[in-house]
C-alpha cells in the first residue's frame, strides 16, 4: 500500500489541480484497509513566512546535526535545515479537546510562558496554559547532536476533563517555502507513512530551482514528525480537509487522508495519553534529503536514551562555554545575583552568536536567526520561491558578531569569518557585496557597493594579525 501510495501521489502531482478537483474523499485510519486517499481542496490559503519575535532557539553545538529550533509566540515556529537560511515550519502546535464541548488550539486559546532549562541557554522550555485553566502542557526543546533531529519532551496535566485528547498541527513550509494561494509558488506535499507500523506525518519539497540562482547548495527535503499518534491526516490549511477546521466543527478528526499534493499542506496527529489525559510523550521531527533518512533521524532519536541525548546537547554547549574567557566573578557595586545574571546573558549571548553561523560554511555568520516581518512576507509567491532575509550574510553585520567572538575569546570562528569574507565573499574587484548567500555568492537581493563594508573584513584581518603576503596581495590590498 506504501508502494500504490507514493505512485498515485506522483501521478496526482503530475496532473495538478484538475486531479485534486475530482478526487473522491475516503476516510483513512490506521485500522481500516481503506485506500488511502488524496486530500481535497488545494492548495490551501496562502502561507506565510513566521514571526522574528522569537521566544528562544537552539542548536547542537556541533556540527553533525544540521538542525536549529526556534520558538515564537509560544510555539514551535522555523526549523531550519540542512542550511541556517532554509527554514522548514511555520508553526507546529498542539489542539486539545474533550471530543464534545471544546476546541482549543495553543497559540489561540493558551497562554504561555519560556525559560531556559540549560546554563547557556540553548534548551527551552515552554508552557502552555488553558485559558480556562484546566490544564497545561509543558514542553522541551532540543536537538539530537548525533542526528538531524528536533526532539520535543511534552508533558500533560490535565486537572479537570475525563476524556482529555491531544493532537499535534504540523504546519510545514519545507524548503524555504509553504505554496498555497491562487498563485500556488513552491508549494509542499505530505504523506502518512506507515513503513515503521505506526503512522508518521511526513512533508516534503523536491524542488531545489529558486529564484536564487547562487544558491547551489540546495538539496530536497523531508521533514518526518514521529511520536506515539493513533490517528494521522493530512489536509490543505483552511479548507475542510484541515484537521484543524475538523475539530473545531465537529471536536474530532472527521475525515482522513494519507497525501495532500502540491500546497500548502498541513498535518494533524493524535497523541496516545491515559484515559483521562495524562501523560509524558516524546516527539521527534527528523529531516533528511528523502523520506527513508527522515524517518530514520526521528526514528534513531526516538530509539536513543533521551537522558542521554539530552545531556549530549547540554554538554556540547557546556564545553563551548569552557573554552570562552569567563566573565568577571566580581564587579564591584554590583549584588551576587546580578553578577550571575550578568554572566547567565554572557553565556547566551555568546552561544547565539556561535549559533549563528552556518554549519556546511564555516564563518558564514548570518545576520539574524529569523526573517523580520516574515508573517507579511508571502511563502507561496511564485516570484519569492527563497526568501532568505537575514539569514545571509553582510558584511556589517558579520563584523558586529566577530567583535562578539573576538571579546569572549572564541578566535577559531573569529578566523573562519575573516576566511569566508575573504576566500568566498570577495567580488572579483575586491569589494565585498551587500549580501551573500551563505555559500558567499551573490544574493538575490544584492545590490551596489557599500564601502563600510569593504572595510570591515580589512579590519578583522589586522585585528587578528591575518596579514600574511598571500592574503594581503590577494585579498587585502584588492579590498583597500
Amino acid at each position: 500500500m506504501q508502494r500504490f501510495n507514493r505512485r498515485f501521489l506522483k501521478f496526482a502531482s503530475a496532473l495538478g489541480g484538475a486531479c485534486l478537483a475530482v478526487t473522491v474523499s475516503i476516510p483513512y485510519s490506521t485500522a481500516s484497509a481503506a485506500p488511502p486517499a488524496l486530500a481535497p481542496g488545494g492548495p490551501g490559503a496562502l502561507s506565510h513566512f513566521d514571526l522574528a519575535r522569537k521566544d528562544c532557539l537552539g542548536t547542537a553545538a556541533d556540527t553533525a546535526s544540521k538542525v536549529w529550533y526556534t520558538v515564537a509566540g509560544g510555539v514551535l515556529s522555523d526549523v531550519y535545515y540542512p542550511t541556517v537560511d532554509n527554514t522548514n515550519v511555520e508553526t507546529l502546535q498542539y489542539i486539545v479537546t474533550d471530543g464534545s464541548t471544546f476546541t482549543d488550539l495553543q497559540s489561540r486559546d493558551m497562554t504561555y510562558t519560556v525559560r531556559a532549562v540549560d546554563p547557556g541557554g540553548m534548551e527551552c522550555e515552554v508552557t502552555a496554559t488553558a485559558k480556562s485553566g484546566a490544564y497545561r502542557i509543558v514542553t522541551d526543546y532540543f536537538t539530537d547532536p548525533a542526528r538531524n533531529t528536533l526532539l520535543m519532551r511534552a508533558r500533560v496535566h490535565n486537572s479537570t476533563h475525563s476524556n482529555l485528547q491531544v493532537y499535534v498541527r504540523f504546519d510545514a513550509s519545507v524548503n524555504g517555502n509553504g505554496g498555497g494561494g491562487v498563485g500556488n509558488g513552491g508549494g509542499d506535499s505530505s504523506t502518512v507513512d506507515d513503513s515503521t507500523g505506526h503512522p508518521v506525518l511526513v512533508s516534503y519539497d523536491t524542488q531545489t530551482a529558486t529564484n536564487a540562482v547562487n544558491r547551489d547548495y540546495a538539496q530536497p527535503v523531508f521533514a518526518a514528525l514521529d511520536g506515539p499518534f493513533d490517528q494521522a491526516t493530512s489536509g490543505f490549511v483552511g479548507t475542510p480537509s484541515d484537521g484543524l477546521s475538523q475539530l473545531d466543527a465537529s471536536h474530532g478528526l472527521t475525515h482522513m487522508y494519507t497525501d495532500a499534493a502540491n500546497g500548502n499542506v498541513v498535518q494533524t496527529g493524535r497523541v496516545k495519553l491515559s484515559p483521562r489525559g495524562n501523560g509524558s510523550v516524546t516527539l521527534a521531527l527528523g529531516l533528511g534529503p528523502d523520506a527513508a533518512s527522515a524517518i530514520a533521524s526521528a526514528e534513531g532519536s526516538l530509539g536513543s536514551s533521551l537522558d542521554t541525548v539530552r545531556s549530549a546537547y547540554e554538554a556540547g554547549w557546556q564545553t563551548y562555554d569552557a573554552r570562552l574567557n569567563a566573565p568577571p566573578a566580581h564587579i564591584s557595586g554590583v549584588t551576587e545575583a546580578a553578577v550571575h545574571q550578568l554572566a547567565a546573558e554572557y553565556y547566551l549571548s555568546a552561544n547565539v552568536v556561535k549559533a549563528s553561523e552556518d554549519k556546511t560554511f564555516p564563518g558564514a555568520i548570518v545576520a539574524s536567526l529569523a526573517s523580520p516581518w516574515g508573517q507579511a512576507v508571502s511563502a507561496g509567491d511564485p516570484n519569492n520561491t527563497y526568501f532568505g532575509s537575514y539569514r545571509e550574510v553582510f558584511a556589517r553585520d558579520l563584523y558586529e558578531a566577530w567583535t562578539g567572538l573576538v571579546a569572549d575569546g572564541d578566535l577559531p570562528t573569529a578566523r573562519d569569518a575573516v576566511t569566508f569574507l575573504f576566500d568566498r565573499q570577495q567580488q572579483p574587484d575586491g569589494s565585498m557585496p551587500r549580501n551573500s548567500l551563505v555559500n558567499g555568492k551573490l544574493a538575490p537581493d544584492s545590490f551596489n557597493t557599500q564601502l563600510d563594508e569593504c572595510s570591515y573584513p580589512i579590519l578583522m584581518a589586522w585585528t587578528l594579525g591575518m596579514t600574511d603576503s598571500a592574503l594581503y596581495m590577494q585579498h587585502i590590498r584588492p579590498a583597500a
